[in-house]
This record gives structure tokens, C-alpha cells and sequence, in this order.
């Protein structure tokens, strides 16, 4: 087995009195050695169910309650070591063992402490599908390339999509299968509550959240105001009343709770918005609440918004290259090209063949252009590890416009405008821009973080994985 490296080099006693930058170092190493004891553990699981293979293998019978045994045994130990359910044991060593053998590169990265369980989560459900072994390999060192680079959220839908264009099996083949097993169900909870959940294909399922997110701000902007408009109606009626009649101006100003404006009385959040108006299109086709009805004309629909990547040979049926569902990652192209044939605006995106950045985006209606070349490039925004979407974002000018810096896609990059965008002109954070769009960031302890347009990411790792394996 592998031997674990030190946690880290600062000296337990000495935290207390850590600097910015030793605090940082130390959180640093700390982490590599946790990644390498969970990766020593991972195949201290996958020896526990080689054993139970071996001992299955030398019971003769052929009854399948009695060859369980071996495994179920020392699944049971190990659970009682842990404290954690046997049952979960099980597939942690069957999942452990699946890692060991079918993506060592990985459990490599690990031990390195180049990448975390996150990431071999994502990597490892991403490729499980793949059965081919050259092709898996092939995947692998495409997902470690993106995942040595990204926090496992941003990574996710880029390694899935990795894992769609590298598997040998057709997209449109694994998605007509899944699509069989989409459902809905029920799971109570406690207190009078219960837990509706749904299986469907992931346009349908992101067009509905997006939908219900669209309804919730209106609801929620429109409660905003009216608060604020009832606030300045009762101070202009307090003040009038006190002038007529000074003994009772304070009671007449009281509004009746019967003639109280919904919508001002509205508290809900956001969360709790979305919920409600899900229950109310559902049940009623529309949203019903008073609250709903008095922010949202009926008249005036919210639809939803998605984007929705689409190769030119897709869209013509020449190819059958998965598309892309921003946030998500791949879908069908049967799925693709429907949604497009109902779109009521295209837009073209045109990528470098060389390093996949995006170049340029037109469109058919007269818009902001260069605004959908940097949504289309950043996707969210780019301050390492967010990825709150590019339309919820600032347009951020890299050199400041006030020191000069030009309006141009060179130097603009979308930030999120309540905590990363702040966080670059606040703090000692600061950031350059490079070819492609690719930012680096430097810390305030020096480090210097690099942000790689998705693209351009997923570029890199295709082309790692053209070559042959290390090994």
C-alpha cells in the first residue's frame, strides 16, 4: 500500500500564530494529505472486495444466498469499524474496486492530491458507462486534464460531455433507453410534508426550473414594491391625519388587515415562491395565488430560457454529435434539433479550429453583439469556481475603463455582480487577461489561479486525449 505524506508543514502549535499566506499553504497540504489517505482507503475497499471475490470463488455451491456471504461479512466488519450501514459498505468496495481497475489515472490524481473525491465522483459516474477500454482511457486522461483545472461543479457537465463524444456508443442510442425510465414520485418527509420528484429528459427539466425561477423574481419584485409604496402611503397618511386631528392621527393611520394590499404582505422567498407557483400551474394551469395574479397580467407569459449549443452537422442531420445544454452538458440530437426548429432566434457561434475558443457570435436580430460573444465564451461568471450564469452577470472590464482600459472582448469577462465583481475592485485580488479569454488571477498571497474559458478547456482536453495513453 501507499504510504501517506505528512499533514502538511506547519507544526500543529504553531496555527494560532499562522500569517494570510502560511494559513493558505497549511489549509493547502493539509488537503493533499487527506486526498491521499482517502485515496490509500479507496483501495484498502477494493482489496476487501478482491477478498470476498476470492472467497466467493472457492464455495462450490451454487446457491446465491450462501456465495453473498463472503462479502456480506466483511462488509459488516467494516461497517462496524466505521459505524456506517453494511449494506452502504457493499458499494463502497464495489465502487472502490470498479476505480482501482478501470481508472487507475485517476486514483493516481487523487493520491497526488491534484484532485479531490468530488472530482473522482464526477469522473468515475461520468465514465462508468464507457466499456470499451481504450476508449475509457482515452477519457480519462481527457477528464483529468479538466478536472486538475476546475472545481467539480464547474467540471461536471464538461467531463459529461467529454464522456459523450468519447464513448463508441451513439448519444442517441443511451438516450432513447434513459429516456424509457423517466417517472414521477412521491417521498414523504415529516411534518405534513412530502417530497415530489420527476425523472425527465434535461431540457424539459431545466426549462421548468427556469420558468418557476422567472415567475418567482416577478412575484418577488412586484411584493418589493408594493412594500415599499404602502411604506410612503402610510407615512404621507400619518402625517396628514396628525395635522387634522392630533389626538388620533396615529390610529387613523393604521391601515385595515382586511384591506391590506397581498402583495405587500407577501414574505415569502424566493424558494418558497418557486414552490408555490409550481403547485399552482400543476394543479390549476396557471398561477392562482393572489400574490401571483396581481404581479404577472395574464396576459404577459413567462417562458422559459435555455441555452442550447448545436454543432452545424447536427443541426443538419449530417452528424450525430451530442449538443450541448448550457449548465448541463450533453442531449440528444433528435432533442436538439427540435428545440431549434421552434426557436424563434438562431444564434452562430464560430470557434477557433485550433484552440476551440469562441470567436464570434451573429444573429439574424439586431442586438448587443459584443454582450453575446462574452456570454457565449464565459457561459458564468469567471472568477474561479463560480458559476452563476453569464446572464446574471456584470460585464466586467479587466483594466479598469476609468484607467483606460478599452470596451472591447479582449478586456471584458463576466462577474457576478454581488460578490465576485466587488471582490476584484474591493480587495487585493487582481486579474489579467490573456489570449482565448483565459484569465489568471493573482491571490493576495501571490498565487496566481488560472480560468479557462469551458471551450477552450474542453479543447485541451480532447486533444489530450488524442494522444496515446501514458502507459
Amino acid at each position: 500500500m501507499n504510504s501517506s505524506p505528512a499533514a502538511g508543514s506547519i507544526a500543529t502549535g504553531s496555527i494560532a500564530t499562522a500569517s494570510h499566506g502560511a494559513v493558505i499553504s497549511g489549509v493547502e497540504h493539509t488537503r493533499q494529505a487527506i486526498a491521499a489517505l482517502q485515496a490509500e482507503e479507496l483501495q484498502w475497499f477494493a482489496r476487501a472486495e478482491a477478498l470476498a471475490a476470492e472467497e466467493t470463488a472457492r464455495i462450490p455451491s451454487n446457491e446465491g444466498r450462501e456465495r453473498e456471504m463472503p462479502r456480506r461479512g466483511i462488509a459488516a466488519e467494516l461497517a462496524a469499524v466505521l459505524r456506517r450501514s453494511d449494506r452502504g459498505m457493499q458499494e463502497r468496495m464495489r465502487d472502490a474496486a470498479v476505480l482501482v481497475d478501470g481508472f487507475p489515472e485517476t486514483l493516481g490524481a487523487l493520491e497526488a492530491g491534484g484532485i479531490d473525491v468530488a472530482h473522482v465522483r464526477v469522473i468515475q459516474d461520468a465514465g462508468a458507462r464507457i466499456t470499451d477500454p481504450d476508449a475509457r482511457a482515452r477519457f480519462e486522461q481527457a477528464a483529468l486534464v479538466v478536472a486538475e483545472r476546475e472545481t467539480p461543479g464547474r467540471a461536471k457537465p464538461i467531463i459529461l460531455m467529454l464522456a459523450q463524444r468519447l464513448d463508441p456508443v451513439p448519444l442517441e442510442e443511451r438516450h432513447t433507453e434513459a429516456a424509457a425510465g423517466r417517472r414521477v414520485w412521491v417521498r414523504d418527509l415529516d411534518d405534513g410534508m412530502a417530497e415530489l420528484a420527476a425523472i425527465l429528459p434535461a431540457p424539459l427539466a431545466y426549462a421548468i426550473k427556469e420558468r418557476l425561477t422567472a415567475h418567482a423574481r416577478e412575484i418577488v419584485a412586484a411584493a418589493r414594491g408594493a412594500r415599499a409604496g404602502a411604506g410612503a402611503a402610510s407615512d404621507a397618511g400619518t402625517e396628514a391625519d396628525a395635522s387634522a386631528r392630533p389626538e388620533t392621527g396615529a390610529a387613523a393611520a393604521a391601515p385595515d388587515a382586511a384591506d391590506a394590499d397581498p402583495l405587500a404582505t407577501d414574505r415569502r422567498t424566493t424558494d418558497q415562491v418557486r414552490a408555490d407557483v409550481l403547485a399552482d400551474l400543476l394543479l390549476t394551469g396557471h398561477a392562482t395565488a393572489p400574490v401571483s395574479a396581481g404581479s404577472i397580467p395574464a396576459t404577459a407569459a413567462i417562458t422559459a430560457h435555455v441555452q442550447i449549443t448545436i454543432p452545424a452537422a447536427t443541426l443538419t442531420g449530417e452528424s450525430t454529435e451530442p449538443a450541448e445544454l448550457a449548465g448541463y452538458g450533453p442531449i440528444d440530437p433528435t432533442t436538439a434539433r427540435h428545440l431549434a426548429a421552434t426557436a424563434p432566434v438562431w444564434e452562430r457561434l464560430f470557434t477557433s479550429p485550433t484552440t476551440g475558443a469562441v470567436l464570434q457570435v451573429d444573429t439574424y436580430r439586431p442586438s448587443a453583439q459584443m454582450r453575446r460573444l462574452l456570454d457565449a465564451r464565459d457561459e458564468h461568471c469567471r472568477f474561479p469556481g463560480c458559476r452563476r450564469p453569464a446572464r446574471q452577470c456584470d460585464g466586467d472590464h479587466t483594466i479598469d475603463a476609468a484607467r483606460g482600459g478599452p470596451t472591447r472582448v479582449t478586456n471584458l469577462a463576466n462577474l457576478c455582480p454581488g460578490r465576485h465583481h466587488p471582490v476584484k475592485h474591493g480587495t487585493a485580488w487582481s486579474v489579467v487577461q490573456r489570449p482565448d479569454g483565459i484569465l489568471e488571477w493573482t491571490s493576495p498571497t501571490g498565487r496566481i489561479y488560472v480560468d479557462i474559458p469551458r471551450r477552450v478547456l474542453e479543447f485541451m482536453a480532447l486533444a489530450a486525449a488524442a494522444e496515446p495513453p501514458p502507459f
